[in-house]
This record gives structure tokens, sequence and C-alpha cells, in this order.
């Protein structure tokens, strides 16, 4: 299934990935603000074969996809809707841009929009959430664009860099993403 945006489309990953998704977390300057530890060849099978057992039935507890460019169909990046939780309708969203070239362009920020349609309209969850390192500025305001609010900091919640980070947690509920252009 792909979903479209304004100048991105959301795809399910292949097995032909893994290596891109390998070269793009192990960029420096991408790992400043993720908090992904460690990233092979091998995790990424192990992560894909995971992914494939848990699309046998039932309603899926993670949903992942690929971000391309909607003109030439070059994969950009990852993003996904985790630990869905059904009964209480909510999930944590993560996007990773991995190309640099296409930073600060909006195409997070479209693939942010494209998810929350996915999320709150395909599957009627409720509530979607994030967490993200506070000096990740350009993240930061990506999110508030599509309607993310402030919730709290984590403190010291994360591990980068040999440095304790603090984390905004932000989230969106589905009657504030209404609001919001498609």
């Amino acid at each position: 299934m792909l979903y479209h945006g304004e100048r991105v489309r959301l795809r399910p990953p292949e097995r032909k990935d893994l290596p891109q998704f390998v070269t793009w977390l192990s960029n420096p300057e991408l790992r400043a603000y993720i908090t992904v530890r460690y990233i092979s060849e091998a995790l990424e099978e192990r992560w894909f074969e995971r992914l494939l057992d848990k699309t046998g039935g039932g309603a899926p507890s993670d949903l992942h996809f690929v971000i391309e460019t909607q003109e030439q169909g070059v994969p950009i990046g990852v993003i996904s809707l985790m630990d869905i939780n059904w009964r209480d309708r909510d999930a944590e969203a993560g996007v990773v841009i991995g190309d640099p070239q296409y930073w600060g362009q909006g195409y997070g920020t479209d693939a942010m929009l494209t998810l929350l349609q996915v999320g709150f309209r395909w599957y009627n969850l409720h509530r979607i959430y994030l967490r993200v390192v506070t000096d990740n500025a350009r993240a930061v305001r990506s999110y508030e664009k599509v309607g993310f609010q402030h919730e709290g900091t984590l403190r010291e919640a994360a591990f980068v860099n040999g440095v304790y980070r603090d984390l905004l947690l932000m989230s969106v509920l589905d009657r504030e993403y209404e609001g919001v252009p498609e």
C-alpha cells in the first residue's frame, strides 16, 4: 500500500532497502539526533525478519514505511508508527530523513503529515506522540508545524555521543490534526 503526500510517498520497506538504512543510520551527523545505538546489516536483517513475522494476522503493533520523493521515487528516509496501543488508540511516531541532501526542505514535514493521515484516518488512532532530542530545533519546528504540542521534558533520558540529553515529549490528537490542511 502506498500513501501519498504533497512531496513524498510512503511505502512498506523491502529487504533491498536494508543496506541504505545502514548507510543512513551510520552517518555521525544524523546519529547526534537519534537514539539508535548500534547498526549493522545483520541487525537490520534481524529487524526485517521480525517485521515480517509480525505481519501475519491480527492488528499490527508497528507500521514502518520508506519515504520516497513523489516525483522520482528516490528513497530518502524512513518513518514509523510504533508500539501501537489499539485499546487506547495511540502510537509513537519516528522519522529519519537519512539522505542529507533532502534535509531542511520540507520532506520530513510532508512525510509526518502523511503519517498522521495514515494513523488518524486509516487506522483510527486518537493520539500520536514522539520523543525528540531537545536541541534538534529543525525537527521540533517541523513537528510543531504539523500540530504536535509539547507535553513535557524527559530529563537526561537519552545517552547520545557520550552525553545524557533531554528529550521533548510531544503529541497530537486526532481532533487537532483535523485542522491541519491536507
